[in-house]
């Protein structure tokens, strides 16, 4: 179990970092070089004051249409959002780890708090699931590969939560943990995921054609 523990906490670290940012750097060339490709005169339009205000009503809470539309969506989908990124950046125990690897620490959140985001982390998810299963028009897009990111973004907090109050079988919670924290990471540039690092990009993108070309809002 040790030698277990010791190898996903050490060697895997590297492999799960190594991987995202190497994906990372290819879907940035890779989806330059497709777009330039596909629409030549991509950089002629784009405009940082179009994009800009585009990224900036996306990101604000009810600031598009279809938010205030769906408000119920909107308020689970920014708490989870929101949670999913502070948690583990935040978290004193993630921080310790970082701070005796590589000498650097942060500002944390309290252990109470980040139970909290933990928790509606997991509800989100099964938010999500549920309304794959129930909503007409989002089962119809719904394919495997979704359930499965559902299931890979939701392991790592219940295995996380379950770890940290020291439930039955919490040593090897703690190894899926950490292994499941490296699957998600080394994913992330590959599946769906990959719009948490590429949302500025596609939607400065929309927001550059919306208003530079057909001077209308996407929002």
């Amino acid at each position: 179990m040790h030698d277990i523990y010791d190898f996903v906490s050490g060697p895997m670290v590297w492999v799960s970092l190594i991987i995202f940012a190497a994906g990372c750097i290819y879907r940035f060339i890779s989806m330059a070089l497709l777009a330039k490709e596909k629409d030549p005169f991509l950089y002629n339009y784009m405009s940082p004051y179009h994009a800009l205000r585009s990224i900036f009503h996306w990101l604000t809470p009810f600031g598009s249409e279809n938010m205030r539309k769906n408000p119920v969506f909107t308020i689970v989908a920014f708490s989870f959002h929101i949670c999913v990124v502070i948690a583990p950046l935040f978290l004193f125990a993630h921080i310790i780890l970082i701070k005796q690897s590589w000498n650097v620490s942060w500002w944390f959140i309290s252990d109470t708090m980040a139970d909290i985001m933990t928790l509606i982390v997991i509800a989100s998810c099964v938010f999500f699931l549920i309304r794959r299963i129930v909503r007409p028009e989002v089962k119809f897009l719904t394919s495997a590969s979704d359930y499965i990111i559902l299931a890979m973004v939701a392991a790592p907090f219940i295995t996380g939560f379950w770890t940290y109050h020291q439930f039955a079988g919490c040593r090897i919670m703690g190894i899926i943990h950490i292994l499941s924290g490296e699957i998600l990471l080394a994913a992330i540039p590959f599946t769906r995921l990959s719009h948490m690092i590429f949302f500025p990009i596609s939607r400065g993108y929309i927001g550059s054609e919306f208003g530079a070309i057909r001077h209308a809002k996407d929002w």
